[in-house]
């Protein structure tokens, strides 16, 4: 564990576990690396380097006030990269993550890279617009933050008990831990940078940074996620991905790294090794 120094100044908290090929994950919105726990321990197990980073104003990083926007993202996760001389390395985002991704990849190149895997990931683009008509309202982002500047704290709850996990879906048995896992990791970030980021996820278009991503790239994604819907992302990135392979979930929320990780980590190592 440690941090870099970003060219701007920002102070990034990272983990960098084991040996072998890279695996870099990038974590969702409003969470941090710890979200990634399931995987990190699972990866490193079966033989990789695992490698995951706080984005800025997440979890353990700089609570800068500035910079919570896709092309910052992915310059941070460059300087991770970069100082850690990653190679053939394995990127995997989760949600906004994903996007990050996707942006890192089409930004600073594929040289280091191997292949890239999206789950749950916002891209091409989340907000509805006349030429993105399946998209979600703007009204959904404005709430959220509204939501995230006034009564955050309880949001945060009720989004983890909620919609991220599918634990308000009929038959559903919440997980307690789980929930208050959520809730720790997001208040443990800036409201800040929590309150910028809803339109970073939600407002950027990844469309033409799909098309330049040429290596493998596995899009995973739930048929029952109410957080990023499934029509408007998961296939919709497949088809843009030069050399994309979908690969749907029947019935799995969007937060399936967690609640589906047996499923999902298998997966993920069969892609990782294929």
């Amino acid at each position: 564990m440690g941090f870099v120094t970003t060219r701007d100044g920002t102070e990034i908290f990272y983990k960098d576990w084991g040996h072998g090929q890279p695996i870099v994950f990038s974590h969702g919105w409003p969470l941090s690396s710890d979200d990634w726990d399931p995987q990190l321990m699972y990866f490193l197990d079966h033989g990789f380097r695992v490698v995951a980073h706080d984005r800025r104003g997440h979890g353990r990083s700089a609570q800068v006030p500035d910079g919570h926007d896709m092309d910052h993202y992915a310059d941070d996760l460059a300087s991770v990269v970069t100082h850690l001389d990653l190679r053939d390395a394995i990127h995997v985002g989760h949600s906004t993550g994903g996007g990050e991704v996707i942006r890192f990849l089409a930004r600073h190149g594929q040289d280091r890279a191997a292949k890239a895997v999206l789950i749950s990931a916002v891209p091409p683009l989340m907000v509805r617009t006349d030429s993105n008509p399946g998209g979600v309202p703007k009204t959904v982002f404005d709430d959220f933050q509204t939501q995230t500047a006034h009564r955050r704290s309880s949001f945060f709850r009720e989004v983890a008990a909620g919609p991220f996990y599918g634990f308000n879906r009929e038959g559903a048995t919440p997980d307690e831990a789980v929930i208050q896992n959520w809730w720790r990791q997001g208040m443990t970030g800036s409201a800040k940078a929590h309150y910028d980021g809803v339109v970073a996820f939600s407002q950027t278009d990844f469309t033409e940074d799909l098309k330049k991503v040429t290596l493998p790239v596995l899009v995973m994604h739930g048929d029952d996620d109410q957080v990023v819907p499934y029509a408007n992302a998961g296939p919709r990135s497949a088809e843009l991905l030069p050399n994309g392979t979908l690969k749907t979930y029947e019935g799995f929320p969007h937060g399936m790294i967690t609640t589906q990780a047996d499923v999902i980590n298998a997966d993920l190592l069969a892609f990782a090794r294929g």
